[in-house]
């Protein structure tokens, strides 16, 4: 059979259309995001706002009833120990009755003894210290060599530790012992001689900065009523971070802390020092009751690097809970769940391709991947559910996370 020219021209015409359906029908490659399978680096933290505090602050109160003069020291005023940081005149000034000078004795021999203890208590302290650091020493090499578990290096950090910040407590329960026995001679010294018209001295017990101005005008006031707080800002300043208690369970005493948006420069460092045994119920600004506990944060370095921050003051911690050199990572958003186990979609050949992983720990960016990728491949990041396996994609030509 003999093909006439329209004959010819109706099945071009025809093969033409077909072409046409069948490329208007075909599935067309859909524009995806990729990221990276890569081996790096890795760390998990918990990021909670806390505030500064002064970890110990003390108290100048009236020592007798009488008239307090004008307070001229301001909040944020650099005292010496021992310096007159206000005057009281009492309301009979001269000599008390035997009474009270027999209570104000009392008060000094209970003074001198608790001064003893404490410093016993340093000396307890130190020997503890001493005992945690050779064993440290000792069991390094041993580390290194990886003779002995991470949990057993772990746990003889931690008692390093808990050895320096038992002996911190004891020292500065000494300079609490000091204070008070100065207040008690002030007491009995103002308990025998008569001060005329200069009246009461009240020293500052320890040299640091005023952190409140309780009382500024003259006024009447009672023993015991306080007047000014003090602290050791350079010295004694910490951090305070309120953590639900499902995100303390998981802070160990020493892990490192990076203390960021306090208003300065750069990263401040810490390290955890403690965790308070006793949780508390709080609630959040949405009127949801949680249950939180307190983490105390030693900082690292020197006071001049956090100039200018006081008590009381916002910042951001970081607590670093887990961290490892080198781990095979997959970006977080790759991750999705399938038939009740985690999985991905492999960018390969113009294709995605459904592949189970194994995961372990994810810090929200980024995931360890135990087992199911390998270095260098990409992945389709947020995909949605109609992205099937074997879909044609068209995967963007720069790297993602």
């Amino acid at each position: 059979m003999t093909l006439t020219p329209s004959h010819k021209g109706m099945i071009v015409a025809a093969l033409v259309l077909v072409a046409v359906l069948g490329y208007g029908l075909w599935p067309e490659a859909r524009p995806v995001d990729t990221g990276t399978v890569r081996r790096e680096p890795m760390a998990v933290t918990i990021v909670e706002e806390g505030r500064t505090r002064v970890r110990q602050s003390y108290l100048v109160t009236a020592p007798v009833r009488g008239r307090l003069l004008r307070v001229d020291l301001e909040a944020g005023d650099t005292v010496r120990r021992g310096q007159v940081v206000a005057r009281l005149l009492p309301v009979m000034p001269g000599l008390l009755d035997s009474r009270t000078r027999e209570r104000a004795l009392a008060a000094l021999h209970a003074a001198q003894a608790a001064l003893h203890a404490a410093q016993a208590e340093v000396k307890q302290a130190e020997a503890g210290r001493r005992l945690a650091a050779d064993q440290l020493a000792r069991n390094r090499p041993l580390q290194a060599r990886g003779d002995i578990s991470a949990t057993q290096w772990q746990r003889l950090r931690q008692e390093f530790s808990a050895a320096v910040a038992r002996l911190d407590a004891a020292m500065a329960a000494v300079t609490l012992r000091e204070a008070e026995l100065d207040s008690a001679e002030a007491q009995l010294r103002e308990s025998t001689h008569a001060l005329e018209g200069a009246g009461v001295a009240l020293t500052a017990p320890v040299s640091g900065r005023i952190l409140q101005r309780l009382l500024q005008g003259e006024t009447v006031v009672t023993a015991g009523t306080p007047i000014l707080e003090l602290g050791n800002i350079a010295r004694d300043l910490e951090v305070l971070v309120e953590l639900p208690s499902a995100e303390a369970v998981r802070v160990s005493g020493g892990d490192q802390v990076e203390i960021a948006h306090w208003g300065g420069p750069g990263v401040l460092m810490g390290e955890v020092e403690r965790i308070e045994p006793n949780g508390f119920t709080k609630f959040s600004a949405l009127g949801v009751e949680e249950q939180r506990v307190n983490v105390l944060i030693r900082f690292r370095g020197s006071a001049e690097e956090r100039q200018g921050l006081g008590h009381g003051y916002r910042v951001e911690a970081r607590i670093r809970v887990w961290q490892k050199d080198k781990v095979l990572t997959a970006p977080s958003g790759a991750l999705f769940r399938h038939q009740g186990q985690w999985a991905v979609l492999l960018a390969e050949s113009g294709r995605a391709r459904l592949t189970p992983v194994t995961v372990g720990k994810d810090n929200g960016r980024r995931a360890e991947i135990l087992s199911g990728l390998s270095e260098g491949q990409r992945l389709v990041l947020y995909p949605d559910s109609e992205l099937q396996d074997g879909a044609r994609i068209a995967p963007d030509p720069a790297e993602g996370s």
